[in-house]
């Protein structure tokens, strides 16, 4: 396998991950919690949270983030979060 494909497929597992970490973000996100700021709480139970730290923890060092918030705001970035993301909308 060559440089250029392995990247790509490098690339695309990345992007992967982000959408996962987002589809599971929202699963677990509540109606009405979102604090004054505009941060939004997201309890997140195991297995999934187990799931969601070991990906925070790989994403932060892969990108020199200090810690996993750094980390979630670069992945979220990675999978296009913006005001039309999926993640903005409630299931259902």
């Amino acid at each position: 396998m060559i440089a250029s494909e392995r990247f790509e497929r490098a690339a695309v597992l990345g992007v992967a991950m982000a959408e996962e970490t987002r589809r599971l973000l929202r699963q677990h996100v509540v109606v009405g919690a979102v604090a004054d700021d505009g941060t939004v709480g997201v309890d997140v139970p195991y297995p999934d949270a187990a799931v969601l730290l070991t990906v925070l923890d790989v994403a932060a060092e892969c990108f020199g983030e200090h810690d996993r918030q750094a980390a979630l705001t670069t992945v979220l970035a990675l999978a296009g979060l913006d005001e039309e993301s999926q993640l903005n909308r409630q299931p259902g």
